[in-house]
């Protein structure tokens, strides 16, 4: 899909507990984040593909790298 064809839909972001978030700048900043990430991932599929990576193989890679992802404000796993 080009980027001129792709959906401009986001998800509905939300709180920690299940809300939606409900301000405006947030939500602004927050899908701004995800159509340059959505861009930047299908121009380094675009290239994979065209060096020759297998699909599968670089998809495994991306949803690797996303589960890597360390939340730097999560209080639960620090030590006393």
């Amino acid at each position: 899909m080009k980027k001129t064809e792709q959906m401009d839909h986001f998800p509905t972001w939300q709180a920690t507990d299940g809300s939606p978030l409900s301000c405006v700048e947030k939500i602004k900043v927050l899908n701004d984040n995800f159509g340059e990430l959505r861009d930047i991932m299908q121009d380094a599929l675009e290239d994979a593909l065209l060096m020759g990576c297998d699909e599968e193989q670089f998809r495994k890679v991306m949803r690797d790298l996303v589960a890597e992802l360390h939340n730097p404000y999560d209080t639960s796993d620090t030590q006393d």
